[in-house]
């Protein structure tokens, strides 16, 4: 273990505060860590590459990511980022934004935005909206997911990957979880303000009927022998409402 990974695993002991707005806890958890964040996480965020690439926006495309960070997921659409059109990174907390202006300081087309996923509208409908580990990091998810439906234009593309646990009678076709893992994983997580809900997946079908959903675990850094669920979304946003 390196010195940086053992002072994120001791914030993450520390957990999320638990009094202030969302953006002040959010700021207070990671500001002291913004510096050394990305590198851990690419040894517990998988599945984030792979969301990107079943996105493959066009050139000219407009793209907006929501709970964004540190702009770290933009290097996933690698010499494709500059050929977009406007993409915008939104998140609430200013230390990590003050990482993704920095990072994508030589990008023209991309905007770094502070602003709450859930009220947050660009001025025109956007061809891809997508979040990676946002949305159960979220409260109000499902005003989230509600807003990205609105933002995109009709046909659009939401892309989705994180953490979950699946209800105890899920849907048919779907994964179901042992009783440990759905009692787990939930604690473990909400300590650091991380909320695995089990609606989000039966939420995103809901909103988008035609679409693609992966499942799959991933192993958890220094827990030798767990493996966290996490899910690939990717659907469209109907031509007609539902």
């Amino acid at each position: 273990m390196n010195w940086n990974d053992a002072r994120i695993i001791l914030h993450l002991i520390r957990g999320q505060a638990r009094t202030g707005s969302h953006a002040q806890k959010l700021e207070a958890f990671y500001a002291p860590q913004a510096e050394y964040y990305d590198a851990f996480r690419e040894k517990l965020l998988r599945g984030r590459k792979e969301l990107i690439e079943s996105l493959n926006p066009p050139p000219g495309a407009s793209v907006v990511e929501l709970g964004g960070g540190t702009g770290r997921n933009l290097l996933f659409f690698s010499e494709t980022l500059s050929k977009l059109g406007c993409v915008e990174i939104v998140d609430l907390c200013p230390a990590l934004l003050k990482e993704a202006r920095e990072r994508t300081k030589e990008y023209t087309n991309v905007r770094v935005v502070e602003a709450d996923a859930t009220t947050y509208r660009p001025e025109q409908p956007v061809d891809f909206v997508y979040f990676s580990y946002a949305l159960t990091m979220i409260p109000d998810w499902q005003g989230a997911m509600k807003n990205a439906h609105a933002m995109l234009k009709p046909g659009g593309t939401i892309g989705v990957v994180d953490f979950y646990v699946s209800a105890s009678h899920p849907e048919a076709g779907t994964v179901k979880h042992g009783t440990l893992t759905r009692w787990f994983w939930p604690r473990w997580f909400g300590h650091d303000g991380v909320r695995l809900n089990p609606e989000h997946l039966p939420t995103l079908r809901k909103l988008f009927p035609q679409h693609q959903c992966f499942e799959h675990r991933a192993p958890v850094p220094y827990l030798p022998g767990l493996r966290v669920p996490y899910y690939i979304f990717v659907g469209k946003k109907p031509i007609s409402p539902p």
